[in-house]
């Protein structure tokens, strides 16, 4: 097992990707404090993997609160005795706008989940993994989307903004052992897509042409592989890498 012994924290883990990553990493042998907003889907999943080798802890909270970041942090030491892995993966779409009709709601909603969150998480954990005073490894799940016409301004700008933030963050703590990288998905079958709502249709109408020239969707499954690589010591010696998982998309 991969993770045996690691104690790690995942946001966004009530679905999708996040789910995805939680149950390999249990699997492998992690101990996981969940996160993710609707507790309900939590407790499934915690329950679910019950006989595997690894062990999950449910926590309930809002990425775009600094006490909930915090917190959930802190849940992790409490409960395993430490902090070895964040993995930021919680994220919202925008609603395709062009700038000239994006609204400041949606900016901060967006910014809130997709910067701050992860920003709020990664203080706290460096933090805690400079007081260890043993390493530490973050993985952030950015977006395709940060380099590509594959949403629009404010949840590119969103990931942009993340993608900066890691490789920043891996090179202000090379000699601290703190690792930092960054998976890019590209079209992954998740419910991002749904849950975003009704997207502008000028936007989208812009945007479609270049979805359209996307290869098939990948599964959650391709980036649990991923950020298990990326969790484990076969990676020892990577940090401040932006991963393209996308089938081939982000080569034109």
């Amino acid at each position: 097992m991969k993770l045996e012994g690691k104690s790690v924290v995942v946001t966004g883990a009530s679905s999708g990707m996040g789910k995805a990553i939680v149950e390999l990493f249990v699997r492998e042998g992690a101990s996981v404090v969940a996160v993710a907003r609707r507790k309900d889907r939590l407790d499934s999943l915690v329950e679910s993997l019950k006989d595997a080798p690894g062990r999950v802890v449910a926590f309930g909270g809002d990425v775009s609160k600094r006490e909930d970041d915090e917190a959930m942090i802190d849940c992790a030491v409490k409960e395993f005795g430490k902090l070895d892995i964040l993995v930021n993966n919680a994220g919202v779409m925008d609603d395709m706008a062009p700038i000239a009709k994006a609204s400041d709601e949606k900016y901060e909603y967006v910014f809130g989940i997709n910067v701050y969150g992860p920003f709020a998480a990664m203080r706290k954990a460096c933090q805690v993994f400079l007081e260890q005073g043993n390493g530490g490894n973050i993985i952030n799940i950015s977006s395709v989307g940060s380099m590509h016409q594959a949403a629009g301004p404010v949840y590119g700008a969103s990931k942009a903004a993340l993608n900066a933030m890691s490789k920043n963050t891996a090179f202000m703590y090379m000699k601290d052992k703190i690792r930092c990288n960054v998976i890019a998905p590209g079209g992954i079958k998740t419910e991002i897509g749904s849950v975003m709502g009704m997207p502008d249709g000028e936007g989208y109408q812009k945007i479609s042409k270049v979805l359209g020239l996307a290869p098939e969707q990948g599964e959650s499954e391709d980036i649990a592989n991923a950020a298990l690589f990326l969790a484990s010591d076969d990676s020892s010696y990577i940090s401040g890498v932006i991963m393209p998982v996308d089938g081939g998309w982000i080569s034109f």
